[in-house]
């Protein structure tokens, strides 16, 4: 990835390593690290996705495979409930997504939380041209309900804008519906959400709140993936951002989360 264009500098690539190892250490002995603001600050954009590159470089190399990017921060609830005020994204490998239907283990996290999204499946690269809402919208094959299992490597959630966006976008696992509906059947901005672990409602939202329209945040990302030098390809899986407060997982349960126009999809986690 390239630097953006508006953004400072990394402090210094010893500071992005020692925070890309902290973080890597974190995943591999399943033991959450203090921030990594203290190496990279709470807000330098460029240090911080230089972090995420230099992991997303470390999983590539040990076989994994890249099927999609994450939009984070896109609900106005998720943004307060982590005291941050923008959008940023993270990278989808295929060890992330979860088949409906098979339990997860709680073992495979640290501290999830989990969130309610709509997902788009790409159909067309979103390389050239002005990558406008006609465009992105036209390059989207179906959308499908989704669960994003969001995760932190930093221990008690104690992260800023920096740490969030380092740690991959707090990135865990995903798991999408069956249901599958194109963009001339299904309108993302009305979508109605309710999301309930073990039949009690704990979250609401709808389409709007995810960044005023959930493709409003495809082509954003759609424009910044390409201003980092990675865009947007056919066949990736894009997450759009929750549509309501995410929920802390915190025993073995099942979350179910409706969606108008979609459906549901469900995940069960178990102690196992």
């Amino acid at each position: 990835m390239s630097t953006p264009r508006g953004t400072s500098l990394p402090s210094t690539t010893d500071a992005v390593a020692a925070a890309a190892e902290r973080l890597s250490t974190a995943a591999a002995t399943s033991t959450p690290c203090t921030p990594v603001r203290d190496l990279i600050g709470a807000d330098d954009v460029a240090a911080a996705y230089a972090v995420q590159e230099r992991i997303v470089a470390g999983r590539i190399a040990a076989s994994a495979s890249v099927v999609g990017r994450k939009i984070g921060l896109t609900s106005p609830a998720v943004q307060q409930q982590l005291g941050v005020d923008q959008p940023d994204f993270g990278v989808l490998f295929d060890d992330m997504y979860c088949q409906e239907g098979i339990p997860i283990p709680l073992s495979r996290l640290l501290q999830p939380k989990v969130e309610a999204e709509i997902a788009f499946v790409l159909g067309r690269d979103l390389v050239d041209g002005p990558l406008d809402d006609a465009q992105v919208r036209a390059a989207v094959d179906y959308a499908v309900a989704a669960l994003e299992i969001v995760d932190s490597r930093i221990a008690g959630w104690d992260i800023t804008f920096g740490d969030t966006v380092a740690d991959n976008g707090s990135s865990g696992l995903f798991v999408l519906g069956e249901n599958r509906r194109t963009l001339d059947s299904f309108d993302p901005v009305a979508a109605q959400m309710q999301m309930s672990i073990d039949d009690t409602e704990v979250s609401t939202g709808t389409g709007a709140a995810c960044l005023g329209d959930p493709l409003r945040a495809l082509a954003w990302l759609a424009r910044t993936a390409r201003e980092f030098g990675q865009p947007l390809l056919a066949g990736q899986v894009i997450l759009s951002g929750a549509l309501g407060p995410m929920a802390a997982i915190d025993t073995a349960g099942t979350v179910r989360a409706d969606i108008t126009g979609l459906g549901s999809v469900t995940a069960t986690f178990t102690q196992e």
